[in-house]
């Protein structure tokens, strides 16, 4: 079996699917624009704009599978970014015969009510929503006309270690260790599921490897939902912190604040999330690759953790 793997991104869930690729046995090369290292002894680190379908083909040569595991953190400018990366990282699938595994969110089902589930139709009308559906759209008709192996892997809101002030549950994590209150977007009350980003690679590295699998979306084995209330408590006991208040941001102090903030506005369009609730069905996942999520303790104690990992 072909034990080389490229990874592109080296965010929380490419260093995750490096670290497992490496610890079973494989050949990694994680592609960043910058090319520093993750610290992941037998990694090798490419400095590389993956925008470059040319040199990224032409490191993709030869690999079992490519992985999306691009995350442009800055909401603002997703349609400028993600449509030349993914066109490339496309194309270097095509080109280079590697499996397209692709790191995907759950923004395209868009508002839903009652659990998310693998089939559910990509019905967003956010434009990031709209533009995610769209690559994977993309993908899969490459793969029904044989032109690629593409599969994509949706986790809900990531916890887990060197999610860092990225993640809605991290970043109180600072604040509550000075004793201040933990504000939430949205109810704090509400079921929400949220998704280990180990648990995310293991999956995608599954799913990359299984050649039934391919052509769908999966969903994470993620734990059973908990209110982002009982999810920060869990986590600041976690981590020997005293108990803050966590409250609800009233919404009239967001539409206030998005005036000024594109980074509000942006969030404003995803505020669904908070205002229902938000589950994901896993069951699919699970019954396929044998997998069950890292149990939920293991979960807050690495969540603890917030220290942001390298780029």
């Amino acid at each position: 079996m072909n034990n080389h793997h490229v990874i592109v991104g080296a965010g929380p869930v490419g260093r995750h699917v490096a670290e497992h690729l490496v610890e079973n046995g494989n050949e990694v090369v994680v592609a960043t624009r910058s090319g520093r290292s993750t610290g992941i002894p037998g990694v090798t680190h490419l400095a590389l704009d993956a925008t470059d379908a040319d040199a990224l083909s032409r490191t993709a040569s030869g690999a079992a599978a490519l992985y999306n595991c691009a995350n442009p953190g800055n909401y603002t400018v997703w349609d400028q970014v993600w449509p030349p990366l993914s066109a490339a990282l496309l194309e270097a699938a095509e080109r280079s015969g590697a499996v397209y595994a692709i790191t995907g969110t759950l923004y395209p089902y868009g508002p839903v009510d009652g659990p998310m589930r693998e089939g559910l139709p990509d019905a967003a009308t956010d434009h990031k929503g709209v533009l995610r559906a769209r690559l994977w759209a993309d993908a899969k008709a490459a793969h029904d006309a044989a032109r690629v192996r593409a599969v994509e892997v949706r986790g809900s809101d990531y916890v887990g270690s060197g999610v860092g002030d990225n993640g809605y549950i991290t970043r109180q994590v600072p604040g509550a260790r000075r004793g201040k209150t933990a504000w939430v977007f949205g109810s704090p009350d509400l079921p929400h599921t949220f998704t280990d980003v180990r648990d995310v690679a293991r999956t995608l590295v599954a799913a990359a490897l299984d050649a039934s699998s391919h052509g769908r979306i999966w969903h994470v084995p993620s734990n059973a939902p908990r209110t982002q209330r009982e999810t920060l408590n869990d986590v600041f006991d976690a981590a020997g912190i005293t108990r803050v208040p966590v409250r609800g941001i009233p919404q009239s102090v967001l539409t206030a604040a998005s005036v000024f903030s594109p980074f509000l506005r942006e969030v404003r369009q995803l505020r669904y999330e908070w205002t229902r609730p938000y589950v994901l069905d896993d069951r699919a996942a699970r019954e396929h690759f044998g997998i069950e999520p890292t149990p939920w303790d293991e979960v807050c104690l690495r969540t603890a953790s917030v220290t942001r990992q390298p780029a």
